[in-house]
Formats: C-alpha cells, structure tokens, sequence
C-alpha cells in the first residue's frame, strides 16, 4: 500500500509541484494550503507524514504541530527559512521529525520521507509478525546510546533530539570509533538516492549535533576534526 503524505503550504505553487514529484514516485498526497483544514483532516485520517510550511498565516507550523501531537505521533517535516536556528530548536523540541531549509531540492525532500517512513515502518514491526525485519540493537558507546529503530539518542542519561540527517550522520561515527570519515563518505550516508549536496554541508549539520550535546553536557567533545580530513567520534568513558 502506498504511503500518504499530507502537504500543508500556503504556496500552492509548491503544493502542486511537491505533490506531482511525490505521485510520480508512488506516494498518494493531499494538499492543505492552510493549517485549520490540515488540522480537521489529520483528526479524521492522518497520513503517514506530513511537510508543514512553518511561515503560513493565522495557524503556522508551529501551532499545527502542537495541536496535531495533541492526538498523534505522525512523523513530520519542516519546511523553514535558511538557518532559522530558533525555528529548528522550537520545532524539533516540539517533536517535528525532521528540518529542511528553502530553497529546497525535491529530490533531497524525497530522500529525506523515505529514510523517515523506513524507520517508521521499523518501528511499526517492533517484533509484531513472524518474519518482520528484527530490531536494531542499541549501539552504546561510552557514555552515547543510540536505539536505531526508535530513533532515540542519549547522552550520559539525558535525551538528545537529531534530525533523522543528523542521527545517521552520527551512528555512522559512532559505530567506529577513532576511524576518520571524510565528508563524501557522510554524505553518501546521510543524503542517499543519488540526492546532491555539497560536501560543506556536513560541516553545517556536525556543528548542530555538537551544539545539542553541548545542550546536554557542555563539555562534549566526543567528535573530533581533521581539518582537510575529515571527523572522527572518540568513545569517552
């Protein structure tokens, strides 16, 4: 069955081309180009993901997450100016899923709904069938915990919220530690599907995952650069 996707802009310029690349990759979409009516629709027959516009006038992304995880964990999206960093902090803490910065690439947008619904999908299986793709184990790694098929991350006890870009960025560290990973590399983790991006954009997303452990703890240091190399995760006891 194909997945729906919930649309939700006051742009209908992007609604129409948003959902005409969605349908031309199999997803089934509806389209909302204000929040009150995503709102009644997600009440009645929520989607399995929604991109919320979070500039939109009377209610705003950011109200229509609240209200929406009032009633349920649909995973979703933000479509956000470049480098709001205030937005993104409200957002993901309010439990958005997911951040991508306009102007943005459609075929970055898809990559970024499928990495999520596969891990919805796995989370759904969580030991339900006979034949369902057994669960991730957590991965520890000193005093990181990071549980793949829940999407959850913790430090030194404390709960640390990644963007799904950010969480593989740092399981693919983490799961050698003191072996370097040059920016290709990450990016072929974090941006499959043949997306483009450039590689300075892993600088960008290193800065955020440190930031928010520094949230947690801020003498975080467990990610190491090597200028002209590439980034490393020492495991810190």
């Amino acid at each position: 069955m194909s997945h729906v996707i919930a649309l939700v802009d006051d742009d209908r310029n992007i609604l129409t081309s948003v959902s005409i690349a969605l349908q031309s990759e199999g997803f089934v979409t509806r389209v909302y180009t204000d929040g009150d009516t995503a709102l009644k629709a997600f009440a009645e027959n929520p989607p399995d993901l929604g991109v919320f516009d979070i500039k939109m006038p009377r209610m705003d992304g950011m109200e229509l997450l609240r209200r929406v995880r009032e009633f349920s964990a649909v995973p979703v999206i933000f479509l956000t100016s470049k480098d709001d960093e205030l937005d993104e902090a409200l957002g993901l803490a309010m439990g958005a899923d997911d951040y991508i910065s306009k102007p943005f690439s459609q075929r970055l947008l898809l990559a970024r709904i499928r990495a999520i619904l596969r891990r919805q999908d796995l989370a759904r299986s969580d030991g339900a069938t006979p034949g369902a793709e057994p669960e991730q184990a957590l991965m520890e790694r000193g005093r990181l915990t990071m549980d793949p098929a829940r999407h959850k991350v913790k430090w030194d006890g404390k709960d640390v919220t990644l963007t799904v870009t950010e969480f593989l960025i740092l399981e693919t560290l983490a799961q050698r530690p003191g072996v370097v990973k040059n920016r290709n590399q990450l990016l072929d983790v974090a941006y499959q599907d043949d997306v483009y991006v450039d590689d300075r954009t892993i600088d960008s997303h290193i800065k955020r995952i440190r930031r928010k452990f520094r949230a947690a703890d801020p003498q975080f240091d467990a990610i190491d650069t090597l200028y002209g190399v590439g980034y490393r995760f020492e495991e810190k006891g």
